[in-house]
């Protein structure tokens, strides 16, 4: 049966591209998530990806080092076309047709972002990969992936986080008392300054009333579960009260 979503967009983050490796592409992981992917479409759900480049290239990192802003995020763009191609490369392997739309211009390697082909792409059922995040220094990866969403039609945006399985009050990985949120409004989120994601990106998904949905990446079957609306994290949308006993984190 069809899953909750007709359309919906996963926000991939580089790291969640490296396995266990330090730097780069693990090809066992790209492949892992690849089936997972195909998995849903082959439920007839339609998915369009943002990818990061963070393990690859951090713009604001190279920034603090005394590089230009500017020319540090246009590096980074190019690494989310590198992540794109080996995620396109992967789900092609996996039976999936895929188009990949970069918001640089690289007419040898990929079409340009054009809002209309995108959505004819996705209601042929094929997997769109929107790389190079907006094509605007100074604006992430969350920001183009909120932005995509909200311009295809998607009804959710999913956050694959790497190794986080949701929303905390503090950072799981650094306060093992730190405690989950099943549920958040918006304003909430913003008010807490909890890490859902960028000001910017959240924003947009407010005032667009897109529910964010925070998952954790390296959980068996996270992106298919995710897409089938099956969620283990935390949701973010305009009418969800947040929860007075939040789950406690069983993270190590």
């Amino acid at each position: 049966m069809p899953g909750r979503y007709r359309r919906a967009l996963v926000k991939l983050s580089g790291e969640a591209l490296m396995g266990e490796r330090a730097f780069g592409i693990d090809p066992g992981t790209i492949q892992a998530l690849a089936a997972q992917i195909v998995r849903a479409m082959q439920e007839g759900i339609e998915v369009a990806i943002v990818v990061g480049g963070g393990n690859f290239w951090r713009g604001s990192t190279a920034a603090e080092t005394g590089m230009d802003r500017a020319t540090a995020d246009y590096a980074g763009m190019l690494a989310t076309i590198m992540n794109g191609l080996a995620l396109q490369d992967a789900l092609e392997k996996q039976g999936a047709v895929v188009r990949m739309q970069t918001a640089l211009s690289m007419a040898e390697l990929a079409e340009p972002y054009i809002r209309r082909r995108a959505m004819r792409h996705l209601e042929k059922g094929r997997v769109v990969i929107f790389a190079a995040g907006t094509g605007n220094p100074y604006m992430t990866t969350d920001t183009a992936a909120a932005l995509r969403a909200i311009e295809v039609d998607c009804e959710a945006l999913l956050m694959a986080k790497n190794g986080v399985d949701g929303v905390y009050d503090a950072d799981p990985r650094t306060s093992p008392g730190a405690r989950r949120f099943d549920r958040l409004t918006y304003i909430d989120a913003i008010q807490r300054r909890l890490q859902v994601m960028d000001s910017t990106a959240l924003t947009l998904c407010m005032e667009n009333d897109l529910p964010i949905v925070v998952f954790d990446v390296r959980r068996p079957d996270g992106i298919y579960e995710a897409l089938r609306g099956d969620h283990a994290g935390t949701i973010v949308s305009s009418d969800g009260e947040v929860e007075e006993q939040p789950v406690r984190s069983t993270h190590p």
